[in-house]
């Protein structure tokens, strides 16, 4: 099966079985990169970040990390989530809570999950409604991928060029049209210049071929 490129975020702001938020997120990508059928291929760098909605709990960890897989959508998010009980996480305790690890999948190529009318009822999903409906299925890319600092600003880390799907607009483009107030608390926690080197695809389809980059200096962090 050829392999696909697969976008993920992770997250955490309180301790999971892996220890404090930074230790998480690299026990949870030790895991992925040992996890069969799953290639870890960039990292960005670890970002501290307020977390959403606001008030809602401490400060976050947050990363981002490119991966080549042969798995189909269902089944990647599936291991995420394995990977994410492993760690302690418990996913009945509301959204938007503190958690000691979160994966999410943020996109699979150029692949619109359940189909492009679907996918833009949950993009243009108002806040108050996000906060009260969860699909009962996988809506890929991320329906709240554009509107997130805490996920866009390390996405542009390792895939700067990557193409939403439906919108045309690279991860460049949805960071420089966020508020730069969005912008302002986040900063860099911890910078893994050197496990994010360049990385090609040159096994992948044309479509996810040339987006994973090194981190850029975008100089927006104050």
């Amino acid at each position: 099966m050829a392999l696909n490129l697969a976008l993920i975020a992770l997250g955490s702001n309180q301790f999971s079985s892996a220890g404090a938020p930074a230790p998480s997120l690299r026990a949870a990508l030790i895991s992925l990169a040992k996890s069969d059928g799953i290639r870890l291929r960039a990292v960005s760098r670890f970002y501290a970040t307020p977390a959403f909605p606001a008030g809602s709990g401490p400060d976050y960890v947050n990363a981002c990390a490119a991966l080549a897989t042969d798995l189909p959508p269902r089944a990647l998010l599936d291991r995420l989530h394995l990977v994410e009980s492993a760690m302690g996480r418990r996913r009945d305790t509301g959204r938007w809570g503190a958690r000691g690890i979160d994966l999410d999948l943020l996109a699979m190529g150029d692949i619109v999950l359940p189909d492009p009318a679907t996918h833009d009822r949950w993009r243009a999903l108002p806040l108050p409604d996000q906060m009260r409906e969860t699909p009962a299925e996988l809506i890929l890319p991320h329906p709240r991928l554009a509107e997130r600092a805490f996920v866009l600003q390390p996405l542009a880390d390792i895939a700067p060029d990557w193409r939403h799907p439906v919108t045309g607009r690279s991860v460049t483009d949805m960071l420089d049209d966020l508020p730069p107030a969005s912008l302002q608390e986040i900063r860099v926690f911890l910078d893994n210049r050197s496990t994010t080197d360049q990385v090609t695809f040159s096994a992948l389809p044309d479509s996810n071929r040339k987006v994973i980059h090194g981190p850029r200096d975008r100089r927006r962090l104050r």
